[in-house]
């Protein structure tokens, strides 16, 4: 729900005051506890605002502030508010507080409550300078991020819409007036028989107009027709019908290629492996040739495979 204008001041203006008020009553304590510290007057009268005044400077870093830096913010409003609690708890529990007759240094009877009470009373103006300075640096440092125009736009045409009324939205625009001509026909002319009339010349007749045909372009290269089936490429096995025929070898054909290789080669060298690199054939083959060549030389007669 949207308040106007004059809501939204008059709930600042209430704000204002209730805070002013609380800093009142705070400062008050405050001051007190100032004073039993051994800050003079004008020290004690300036302390509220070193804590309270640095509490509303963190109020409004959170407001401004986003991510890591608003929660650093955050964290300093709770510790001095937390503080600020505590010191206004001391001072309703010592009553001589109220009328400064407390010694100095004296918060609390027990020694350790004493001297935790004095190291916060003492501390906290320090570190206003730090945190206070910290959280203003932060402050100018810190660049908005923009808002895209295109959720800005959005977010203003859905405000348009919606601001609307029903009567607008159902609205339709008028259709456009179509204004009919009907053409104007010759009145009938009289003709008298008695007299010669010239023979009409008929009217030229309007050639239809011919649709021109819209230009094709060409193929593209690579391109595949609407409605076909794009060409798959060869995959797989080759079939046999494809294959270019290649002549099958006798065994005879091949000793005698084998015995025609190895011709000038002593035993050692007469190896199944040379074999089958030099006439080309399957391993098994030129194993067997090996063995045949080896005994047509050991025994001076040629083997017939």
């Amino acid at each position: 729900m949207n308040l106007p204008r004059k809501g939204r001041a008059a709930l600042v203006l209430a704000l204002v005051g209730v805070v002013g008020m609380a800093f009142r009553v705070s400062w008050n304590a405050l001051r007190d506890i100032a004073g039993a510290i051994g800050a003079d007057d004008t020290a004690a009268t300036l302390y509220p605002f070193v804590v309270d005044g640095l509490m509303a400077l963190a109020l409004v870093a959170t407001l401004v502030l986003a991510d890591g830096d608003r929660k650093f913010a955050l964290r300093v409003l709770g510790t001095y508010t937390a503080a600020s609690l505590v010191l206004n708890y001391v001072h309703g529990l010592v009553p001589q507080l109220h009328g400064r007759t407390v010694d100095w240094g004296r918060l609390a009877d027990w020694d350790p409550a004493n001297w935790a009470l004095v190291l916060l009373a003492t501390s906290l103006p320090v570190g206003s300078i730090y945190f206070g300075s910290d959280l203003v640096a932060k402050v100018l440092h810190h660049r908005p991020t923009p808002i895209p125009a295109a959720i800005t736009n959005a977010e203003e045409s859905t405000e348009t819409v919606r601001k609307r009324s029903m009567a607008d939205l159902g609205k339709s625009t008028p259709a456009p007036a179509v204004t009919l001509t009907r053409l104007a026909v010759p009145e009938p002319v009289a003709i008298d028989a008695g007299k010669s009339i010239l023979p009409l010349k008929p009217m030229p007749a309007i050639p239809a107009p011919t649709p021109t045909p819209a230009p094709i372009a060409a193929p593209v290269r690579g391109s595949v027709p609407a409605g076909s089936t794009p060409p798959r490429g060869v995959t797989g096995r080759v079939p046999d019908a494809a294959r270019s025929p290649r002549t099958k070898r006798t065994p005879d054909q091949l000793l005698a290629q084998a015995r025609k290789a190895t011709a000038g080669l002593p035993d050692a060298k007469v190896t199944a492996e040379g074999i089958r690199r030099t006439i080309r054939t399957s391993p098994a083959n030129a194993r067997m040739l090996r063995d045949a060549l080896l005994a047509e030389r050991a025994t001076g007669k040629q083997v017939t495979a």
